[in-house]
């Protein structure tokens, strides 16, 4: 008989979360700071930046992301799901996952990023960002066709899995969507003020709103802050590691 109990469905969920963080066989990391030795704790926070894991977030953000789209289908929350930069599709990948064991087959889960890495940084309109190198990393440009490629292997792409190429300021503020989950992670001061401009307003009230990089880059906190005292935004910010944090929209 088949097994559909909800333990038999974490399960399920919690493979995946060891499938994209790749905390089963512990690939190497590439970058310059953990002397290319794979750590559990480093890749628990995500304080490194994998060979071949999915994801970069690290294990506790990527548990957040699983929660947060968990709790959005158990509550009900109108909407779909959406990540504002996506590296090798590992959270969007979550979400897709969720939303399939769960059932769920009316949320769609949106893939938004340039696949080209990020932009070049323009201090004279967003002076939080002079001197910002993230567009100089190579390793932060992944084609749409491998993250497709991402979502194939695990037996998730398919027509609920929707790809936006582009510049943020391109491809957001026209997506005529409601969201339940909005998860950011572009780095920036730049691509986090223009994701959660286009975005906020269209979450849904008591959805969630993740964002990646607010303790590990000041132009992402201070794009944040500014929102949030520009639109009067008091909802109480958690914590999710050393960088990540999360809130709930409030119901009017």
């Amino acid at each position: 008989m088949l097994d559909t109990s909800p333990q038999a469905n974490s399960l399920y969920l919690d493979l995946m979360e060891k499938c994209l963080a790749n905390t089963i066989y512990g690939d190497d990391p590439t970058d310059p700071w953990t002397g290319k030795k794979y750590h559990v704790a480093l890749r628990e926070n995500g304080k490194d930046w994998p060979s071949k894991a999915h994801t970069m977030i690290g294990a506790k953000r990527l548990r957040n992301t699983r929660e947060m789209a968990e709790a959005a289908i158990k509550e009900g929350i109108h909407g779909d799901c959406i990540e504002t930069g996506v590296w090798r599709g590992g959270a969007s990948i979550m979400m897709r996952a969720v939303c399939k064991d769960y059932g769920d087959t009316s949320r769609q889960v949106y893939v938004a990023d340039s696949f080209e890495g990020l932009p070049p940084a323009d201090p004279t309109n967003f002076p939080a960002d002079k001197g910002d190198v993230h567009d100089t990393y190579e390793e932060l440009a992944v084609s749409q066709e491998q993250v497709s490629a991402n979502f194939a292997s695990y037996g998730l792409l398919d027509d609920q899995v929707k790809f936006l190429k582009g510049w943020f300021k391109d491809t957001l503020p026209g997506l005529d969507r409601t969201f339940a989950v909005v998860r950011l992670d572009g780095d920036m001061y730049e691509s986090t003020i223009q994701a959660i401009e286009a975005l906020y307003p269209r979450l849904s009230p008591g959805g969630f709103l993740i964002v990646d990089d607010y303790g590990a880059v000041p132009g992402c906190k201070q794009a944040i802050e500014d929102y949030r005292a520009a639109n009067n935004i008091t909802a109480q910010i958690f914590g999710i590691d050393w960088t990540g944090v999360w809130w709930r929209k409030p119901h009017e």
